[in-house]
């Protein structure tokens, strides 16, 4: 799993494009996003980058929680 901290999330609308961008590369991901705390956590087989990537071409900016 890994937490990403994603500044502009801000609404169900941007949680639902995040969503649709993690399961865009993989259909069986998991996404818990956190709006208050605008991270979003991903439980998924894909590569991070890759997970990283999708939500950039989303829109979103994101990047890594340290562990």
């Amino acid at each position: 799993m890994i937490t990403l901290k994603v500044p502009e999330m801000s609404c169900g609308h941007c949680i639902k494009t995040i969503d649709g961008a993690v399961k865009s590369i993989d259909p069986k991901a998991t996404v818990d996003a956190n709006l208050g705390a605008h991270t979003v956590s991903v439980k998924s087989a894909a590569n991070e980058a890759r997970l990283r990537e999708a939500i950039a071409e989303a829109g979103y900016v994101n990047e890594k929680v340290a562990a």
